[in-house]
């Protein structure tokens, strides 16, 4: 029986365990990217663990996020990064270079390789031939000294993609599809492979679009093979020397398989709060939006770029939208000058901002309050945009461009025949924006950097009340916020700490430190969407030694074990509905529990209800949980 691509990647890089679905393994890490948000703590973790040297033969920081530096703690942190990534050995891309995976894909993609990164987008990599996942930040600083990455083995899941995409429509309307169809829980523990005789039909850019919305999915990560669409893409960075043919054996095995035939799929747009409510654009068609943006690492590829300019050139954005484009990199852009495609969009009435990841995550152009704002980015959870009760659509970058023009959310097929779109022979050559390391020079911590936390031993009985209840589909956006006001404390766990739950309940923080110790209970999918480990060390510093779910996302549950609280899960689903705010809850046995892989009997002391609750570990996880976390793990060690 033959083997699929992504077995074949993991057997490639296996260092421990056996690639079994549902065991845990741990392969080597080849590359790794650190972003300004999470790779600064990725960066003090790997200094406190007292590592002198990053192993891995790649290591890339990227400014990205904060690009704009709207105060010296954005500016101190790229500092620090800058220096730090000179002194242990990664690459440093600047302010204004390019978001991190679109970047990477350009510049150190490498077919058959292994990616870890501290942004949960990072499978968008895996559209070139490369097994991507990303990771909490102290998984990734873990990587950067050499270490495996662990995870559970993945259900492998073929993709077979037959037909090919009719006029206007693209790949976010493929991956919106899959959301329609499986729901953002709808790819937990599972890596979806894509093949099948429509894949040669979509170019490198759209099938980054599709890899980097698998996160939306929960996936592991996605994987495409690196074939003559992959060649072309690396030639024409002046890369093909770095092309390798990486596929699935034609008898190769694999857990399940989607049928998708591209021919099928229409115009799709996701409804405010979720990225799996989709439905059809004709559905929404006529929505007044007063906001319109084209980017993010999900869709600011040159297509995407040239995409747009082939609708608005000539024509006039309505004078009711703002309407702004992000290239994903300072390649594009600068590809974008060369041919002209500045010009007709700037002609046409749109901006045109520097590369960066910024209002994807709430970071400028914040919509105002009561306004609708449709986007083609990946993600749209209530506040993610810097604005509560916001009202964001996820679309396409040809649903933005025909609904800048009208004002309203339109049906790109109303516009008559879509205009042909071509890649340039060569794109623009791009390195100004890379500081190489020297191993030279002093680290420099401005006033806002403070010291990474310890977690604390899980203690033998728990005693605390319940700090929040909260339904299914919490997102890290929930847990600790976006937005600039925010994102300036990443590098700072007290100051970041009063932010947690900000837009859920403000009180959060204070009850926290009152209680001294605190449950959190919730329903599904706890903790999905961005892989930000501030939304597991922030409620660890105020006191949070539990949280009781239905179930978790997958890096937030690895995030939570990291920093020592304990992520249990109902064993009973209704137990829930017995559970208030402020309950006091009594864990008996806990660390007797975890420590024989028992289930853990919970007393709810205000109605003398009880139940229970099961924590499956395997013997690493448990050793790190029960001491508190990686860090506290480490400093026992004396490592």
């Amino acid at each position: 029986m033959g083997r699929s691509l992504t077995r074949k990647l993991i057997e490639a890089h296996l260092v421990l365990g056996k690639p079994v679905a549902g065991e845990e393994i741990g392969i080597s890490i080849d590359q790794v990217l650190l972003t300004d948000t999470n790779g600064t703590m990725s960066f003090l973790q790997f200094e406190a663990m007292g590592l002198e040297r990053v192993v891995p033969a790649r290591v890339v920081t990227y400014a990205d996020h904060n690009v704009y530096q709207f105060d010296s703690r954005n500016s101190d942190d790229h500092r620090y990064l800058q220096t730090a990534s000179r002194r242990y050995g990664a690459v440093f891309s600047k302010p204004g270079n390019g978001i991190c995976h679109q970047v990477h894909v350009e510049t150190f993609s490498v077919p058959g390789q292994t990616l870890l990164g501290t942004d949960s987008h990072t499978p968008l990599c895996g559209s070139a031939g490369m097994l991507a996942i990303g990771a909490g930040s102290l998984d990734v600083a873990v990587a950067m000294g050499g270490g495996p990455y662990f995870f559970t083995m993945p259900a492998v899941v073929r993709v077979w993609l037959t037909g090919a995409l009719r006029p206007w429509v693209t790949a976010k309307d493929v991956i919106l599809e899959l959301l329609r169809r499986l729901s953002v829980k709808g790819g937990a523990g599972k890596v979806f492979e894509y093949d099948g005789p429509g894949l040669a039909s979509l170019l490198l850019a759209q099938r980054m679009t599709i890899a980097n919305m698998g996160a939306e999915l929960t996936l592991t990560t996605s994987v495409f093979p690196s074939d003559e669409v992959t060649r072309s893409y690396l030639s024409r960075l002046g890369r093909g020397g770095d092309w390798r043919p990486q596929a699935a054996d034609d008898d190769a095995a694999y857990d399940d398989q989607i049928d998708l035939d591209l021919s099928t799929i229409e115009p799709l747009v996701a409804l405010p709060g979720s990225p799996d409510r989709v439905v059809p654009v004709s559905e929404v068609a006529g929505t007044p939006v007063e906001q319109v943006m084209v980017g993010s690492c999900t869709n600011g590829s040159w297509h995407d770029m040239a995409s747009v300019t082939s609708v608005l050139r000539g024509r006039r954005v309505d004078p009711s939208v703002s309407f702004v484009l992000f290239p994903g990199s300072h390649r594009i852009l600068s590809t974008m000058a060369r041919e002209g495609l500045l010009a007709d969009l700037l002609a046409a009435g749109a901006t045109v901002s520097e590369p960066t990841c910024g209002s994807c995550a709430g970071i400028g152009h914040v919509p105002a309050a009561g306004t609708k704002s449709l986007r083609a980015f990946n993600r749209n959870f209530p506040g993610r945009s810097g604005v509560k009760d916001d009202e964001v659509y996820l679309c396409s970058s040809l649903v933005a461009a025909a609904s800048a023009l009208t004002g309203t959310i339109t049906d790109p097929r109303t516009l008559g025949d879509e205009p042909d779109v071509q890649l340039p022979e060569a794109f623009a050559a791009s390195d100004v924006g890379f500081v190489r390391p020297d191993a030279q020079g002093d680290v420099v911590r401005g006033p806002n950097i403070k010291g990474v936390p310890l977690g604390e031993p899980v203690a033998e009985t728990i005693e605390a009340p319940v700090l929040l209840k909260l339904g299914d589909k919490i997102s890290t956006d929930d847990i600790s916020p976006a937005g600039s006001a925010v994102l300036v404390f990443r590098s700072n766990i007290p100051a970041i700490s009063e932010f947690t739950f900000r837009y859920v309940d403000a009180e959060l923080p204070a009850r926290a430190r009152a209680a001294g110790r605190g449950i959190i209970v919730a329903g599904e999918h706890y903790g999905q969407g961005s892989s930000r480990e501030v939304a597991a060390i922030a409620p660890m510093h105020l006191g949070v030694r539990a949280v009781i779910a239905r179930s978790f996302a997958r890096i937030h549950r690895a995030n939570l074990i990291n920093w020592g609280i304990a992520p249990l899960v109902f064993d009973e689903a209704a137990a829930l509905a017995g559970i208030e705010r402020d309950d006091p809850l009594r864990l008996e046995g806990l660390r007797a529990a975890l420590v024989a892989g028992a289930r853990v009997p919970v007393l709810n002391t205000r109605t003398g209800a009880s139940f229970t609750t099961s924590c499956v570990l395997t013997p690493r996880e448990r050793e790190i949980l029960l001491a508190g976390g990686l860090l506290a793990l480490t400093k026992q060690r004396g490592g």
